[in-house]
């Protein structure tokens, strides 16, 4: 069993910006050699979040609208109690949503369905570059 992984960067714009990472995980998974096995991606930070969907600019825009109806941004959250800043609506989209995905690896290939993509949504409230990493474990 062999372990692959890389460590990436993407420029955000936060605001719930949801941004497609299907190629870069299929590239990654295509350099690790790995036939057989599981495909993790990770965003570390508590703003952040990893998921699938379908990447087509309609049902993109219903799970920001979603996010924004089940975890609205203008409530009085208690986080700026302790740290002066806007994003509590952020750091609890981002538990809500999770940090990472694994995706299984068949015949080296990612095993997404039709229409599904990987996508990292950035809840914060301001422009950043995020860190996501990439691990390929398998045969």
């Amino acid at each position: 069993m062999s372990v692959y992984s890389e460590t990436k960067e993407i420029k955000t714009k936060g605001n719930n910006e949801c941004l497609n990472l299907t190629k870069e995980v299929e590239q990654a998974v295509s350099r690790s050699k790995v036939r057989s096995g599981i495909a993790t991606v990770f965003v570390p930070g508590s703003t952040a979040g990893v998921t699938t969907v379908e990447f087509a600019k309609g049902a993109v825009q219903d799970l920001k609208d979603t996010f924004d109806r089940l975890i609205p941004k203008d409530l009085p959250y208690k986080h700026p109690i302790d740290w002066g800043d806007d994003n509590a609506h952020a750091h609890l989209r981002a538990a809500f949503l999770g940090p990472s995905v694994s995706i299984p690896i068949i015949d080296g290939k990612l095993k997404l369905g039709t229409w599904q993509q990987v996508v990292l949504l950035d809840f914060d409230t301001h422009p950043r570059t995020r860190t996501y990493i990439i691990t390929i474990v398998g045969d």
